[in-house]
């Protein structure tokens, strides 16, 4: 919009308001709606365009809604602007969704400057191909697609021109990286960690499948890699897995945790675990909270199964009532919070490197380990963006206090 003479505006005070939705859970399709009410509330004039995974996932829907302008699908956003001026000439409605398909590429958007941050994230992977019983996500995003190495390298190198020094790869099924261009995610990672300028690589969220024990090993080998892994889980039950449509069990997902406990020193293992999925018994929900315990995880996201409609669970009729679900969450939440105490006592009387990030109204600097702990330091000197050895003495409810080396 800028390239094209466009100004930067309040949402209420614009001219044209464009809300990019998030639709994987019902909450989220809530709050479009939401917004939706209150951009036209408080901005009778503009022009409001709705696009991302709510009308790709959900066209006809999305399309009858009244306050919006211009609805447009994921895979048009590239036309955007095309379609907004369009409308402008003619004030009509419109309404336009491409349909994802086999033979789609990765879409080439690149980032130079995350404004206020630390570290830059890049996204190398958009799409799924694993249809979870619960998740519309394969019908909003499409197939997996990666960006290439080469355009990775030259979105990296500028974000290091840019002062970066810590970067992120992210994608929406981040561990099927390459399964479209015959790669690896260990080579996107490689392909990072070999630029100058680069002092750290990270991973997002990704899921258990292709974390072979050989892609582990050549990953603990790279000095700049962050050894921090959101691998998810969503149950530790392998007859929910099944059911869940998950490639794994609980034993595997096991295994793949112990290979990297083997070769990283000191690694932070996160996960997302989901309580009360439709089918889930006393006994499967007890399963899964002893797995939770056994992996010993540094933090867990936990949060209550809620049905999706478009997805094969949706009309699964042995349905965990709220109450249930509510319990289950607490109990979950009980060993989530002891897992993490636990963790954060380990990192006591180590040094670490910490990247800081901002100064707190109490005078301390926060910043995070290479595994991701977030560290709190009192200091004269500002630490903020540097990158400084830290010894770390005591641990609180969720973080970690240190000095200085």
């Amino acid at each position: 919009m800028k390239k094209r003479g466009y100004t930067e505006a309040d949402a209420y005070n614009a001219d044209i308001v464009i809300i990019n939705s998030c639709t994987v859970t019902t909450t989220a399709d809530a709050k479009n709606r939401k917004a939706i009410h209150r951009v036209r509330r408080e901005n009778k004039n503009a022009v409001i365009v709705l696009t991302g995974c709510m009308p790709q996932a959900f066209f006809e829907e999305c399309s009858a809604f009244d306050e919006c302008d211009i609805v447009v699908g994921n895979k048009s956003r590239k036309n955007i602007v095309d379609i907004i001026e369009k409308y402008l000439k003619n004030k009509e409605k419109i309404c336009c969704k491409e349909e994802y398909t086999n033979k789609d590429i990765f879409e080439e958007i690149s980032v130079d400057n995350f404004s206020d941050r630390t570290r830059a994230f890049v996204k190398i992977e958009d799409g799924c191909n694993q249809f979870c019983t619960y998740c519309i996500i394969p019908y909003a995003r499409g197939r997996v697609r990666s960006k290439s190495l080469n355009t990775l390298k030259k979105e990296v190198t500028a974000l290091c021109y840019n002062g970066y020094e810590e970067i992120v790869l992210v994608g929406i099924n981040l561990s099927s990286y390459g399964v479209d261009t015959e790669h690896t995610l260990f080579d996107a990672v490689k392909c990072v960690c070999d630029i100058d300028g680069v002092k750290r690589v990270r991973l997002g969220s990704f899921e258990p499948e292709r974390m072979t024990e050989d892609i582990i090993e050549k990953l603990s080998k790279e000095e700049k890699f962050c050894p921090q892994f959101h691998l998810s889980l969503q149950s530790g039950c392998t007859k929910t897995l099944h059911e869940m449509h998950r490639h794994y069990s609980a034993e595997e997902y096991y295994n793949i945790v112990s290979d990297i406990r083997k070769y990283f020193e000191n690694p932070a293992i996160t996960t997302d675990i989901m309580v009360g999925f439709s089918g889930e018994s006393r006994e499967d929900f007890e399963e899964s909270l002893r797995f939770a315990e056994k992996v010993k995880f540094a933090k867990i996201h936990v949060f209550p199964y809620s049905r999706r409609k478009g997805t094969k669970a949706y009309d699964c009729v042995d349905i965990v009532s709220d109450e249930e679900k509510a319990r289950r969450t607490k109990l979950m939440l009980n060993v989530a919070e002891n897992s993490s105490k636990e963790f954060l006592q380990s990192m006591v009387g180590k040094c670490e490197q910490v990247l800081f990030e901002n100064k707190l109204k109490d005078g301390s600097f926060v910043g995070y380990t290479k595994n991701y702990t977030p560290i709190r330091v009192i200091s004269n000197d500002n630490l903020s963006g540097k990158i400084i050895d830290v010894i770390i003495i005591d641990a609180k409810d969720d973080y970690c206090v240190g000095v200085v080396k």
